[in-house]
């Protein structure tokens, strides 16, 4: 769990609250505590002061206008309850709930086997968490690209049964009339451009996308998808330059994964960060902590304890 030197929840009671409990009247009510108190042990729906700034709700003006004022956007991946509060607690301005579950958590080779349930399924467990950051979910292989009626349903299934704020659309120019239209019913949606892992067969792998005679083409599906509606562009997998290009061209906010420094924000998988999956090792990919050697000693200690007695004790007993 992420800790915060200093966090003050403010909440607000109704009149009807405070005739409740007699205290005669709306009022504020002020709780404040240093060191061992994360943002998830506030009363709901209250404002969060972190560091001594107040962090609220992250919404799409709110990520617009970070592109606006410079400010680069964090987001991460979760893709289930306690990944997304930890992930939340750490401060990222966009969750994104990623069919990239179906090659971290299912242990698939490609993203192509997730289905629309199973996404829901991931979607609903991060909503659960209630965080702060914005959530946006990926429509996985062909729940999109079979017309716009269907893209339309299912994207509108993502909002109302996953309790998403937005969706992700693979694809550019391709994908454009989806992305409107979609876009049209108040949906928002995020594109994304360059290596695009639904598209591997396509790729002949999941290779670097814009180089040379490409990046006309990748330039087009970035103006194509702004024009279509999309409020952001994920651009995976391109040369910095082009991406640094694309970035200054757009009034949308490009959000990177393995496209350089100049995007106006980065993704990454949270468990490549972690050192939790051994089946890819991205170039793109920084690792901030190796979590699976602790794991496997922490259940190598468990086996051991059982087997030997040692555990459990009186303490882990009742009587």
């Amino acid at each position: 769990m992420i800790y915060c030197w200093q966090i003050v929840a403010v909440t607000y009671r109704t009149d009807s609250e405070a005739n409740r409990d007699g205290r005669g009247g709306p009022h504020r009510e002020v709780f404040q505590h240093y060191t061992d108190l994360t943002v998830h042990d506030a009363p709901s729906g209250a404002f969060f002061f972190i560091g001594g700034s107040m962090r609220k709700k992250m919404t799409i003006p709110e990520i617009l206008k970070m592109k606006r004022d410079g400010k680069r956007i964090t987001a991460l991946t979760a893709y289930d309850f306690p990944f997304a509060r930890l992930v939340d607690g750490g401060g990222v301005d966009i969750i994104l709930v990623g069919d990239s579950a179906g090659v971290v958590v299912a242990g698939h080779d490609t993203t192509l086997p997730v289905t629309m349930d199973e996404m829901l399924y991931h979607t609903r467990a991060v909503v659960r968490a209630d965080p702060k950051a914005l959530v946006v979910a990926d429509m996985p292989f062909m729940s999109y690209q079979t017309g716009i009626e269907d893209a339309c349903r299912n994207c509108g299934r993502m909002i109302k049964e996953g309790g998403a704020q937005a969706v992700k659309i693979e694809g550019g120019s391709n994908m454009a009339h989806v992305i409107r239209a979609v876009s049209a019913i108040d949906i928002p949606v995020m594109a994304h451009i360059g290596l695009t892992p639904q598209s591997v067969h396509r790729m002949g792998g999941f290779r670097v996308q814009g180089r040379n005679d490409q990046a006309e083409r990748i330039m087009d599906d970035a103006i194509a998808v702004q024009h279509a509606g999309a409020f952001a562009v994920t651009l995976e997998g391109i040369p910095a330059s082009l991406a640094a290009e694309i970035s200054a061209k757009l009034t949308i906010p490009t959000i990177g994964i393995g496209a350089g420094p100049s995007c106006d924000g980065q993704v990454l998988v949270i468990h490549d960060i972690l050192g939790l999956c051994e089946k890819y090792s991205p170039k793109f990919v920084k690792r901030y902590a190796d979590l699976a050697p602790l794991i496997s000693a922490a259940v190598e200690q468990y086996v051991a304890e059982v087997r030997s007695g040692e555990f459990p004790t009186e303490e882990h007993s009742f009587s």
